[in-house]
């Protein structure tokens, strides 16, 4: 049997179907490694609604904390540059990341970087606000790929399919986390302690053991006293080493009563520093 002879055209035509499918898988492939536009530890719900542009993103925080005035953070490095849009985006930030890939953060209340500053990975950039045409507090956030919008993924994984509300879909923050033990207090407990959805008793996520653990940031809550009268309001953000059934250990809240070093009300590392507000 003869060898059948493919024709140029032929083989042309699937050289370049070969490179568009190429060129369109590029832009995940040259992606930088987003992460949370908020701090360390911190909770956010999301949701996207009709009106957005770009494949957006809103967040808005779900941990207890304060939305308004919380810090925005770069999702990744780049170049900053300020803009204003009182009509619409009101105080914003476009980082520029390179290779084509930008992230926007809008309605700020403030900037906390220069126009045209180089920012670091979870560096913060400015204050969650509402300004603009903004109804609440919040981060309106978006990754734009050569000026198109694209799905927002965090941590390598896409958030897609967006819930059109918030509080179906939470993300908690890694971002500034790593690094030198950036965002990590370490903490003795003398008990297993039960870790909690928020700063209270109501909702148990699992356990975390006694001995040496990290924290992220510590939050006023419900007292925890024992019959002794030893008392704490302090409730420590952390990732806890057992995980009941359904429900989520990451970014969990442990009273500070179970410390071993320090006192009534007192929430410190073991060197001694005061470990921060989330």
């Amino acid at each position: 049997m003869r060898a059948r002879i493919t024709p140029l055209g032929t083989l042309l035509a699937l050289v370049a179907g070969l490179l568009t499918a190429l060129a369109t898988s590029s832009p995940a492939q040259a992606a930088p490694l987003f992460k949370a536009p908020y701090p360390c530890g911190q909770k956010w719900t999301y949701s996207h609604h009709s009106a957005e542009v770009r494949q957006a993103l809103d967040f808005i925080r779900s941990d207890g904390g304060t939305t308004a005035g919380t810090p925005v953070l770069a999702s990744a490095s780049g170049t900053a540059y300020r803009y204003s849009q009182p009509s619409g985006a009101g105080n914003y930030i476009v980082v520029d990341h390179g290779s084509g890939w930008k992230t926007y953060y809008f309605h700020l209340n403030a900037y906390s970087v220069a126009n045209g500053a180089w920012v670091a990975q979870g560096q913060q950039i400015g204050t969650t606000g509402t300004t603009g045409n903004s109804s609440g507090a919040h981060i309106h956030y978006e990754q734009l790929y050569n000026g198109v919008g694209q799905p927002i993924v965090i941590n390598g994984a896409s958030l897609a399919p967006y819930p059109g509300s918030y509080g179906s879909k939470y993300l908690t923050s890694d971002n500034g986390c790593s690094g030198g033990g950036g965002g990590k207090y370490w903490v003795d407990t003398f008990a297993n302690a039960t870790g909690y959805a928020q700063a209270n008793t109501n909702d148990a996520q699992g356990v975390l053991n006694a001995g040496t653990n990290y924290v992220y940031c510590k939050v006023w809550g419900q007292e925890v006293r024992d019959g002794s009268g030893n008392f704490n309001h302090w409730w420590l953000r952390t990732d806890l080493d057992t995980v009941y059934a359904g429900k989520n250990g990451y970014g969990a809240y442990v009273s500070a009563y179970y410390l071993s070093r320090w006192g009534n009300d007192e929430a410190r590392d073991n060197n001694g520093t005061v470990i921060p507000t989330c």
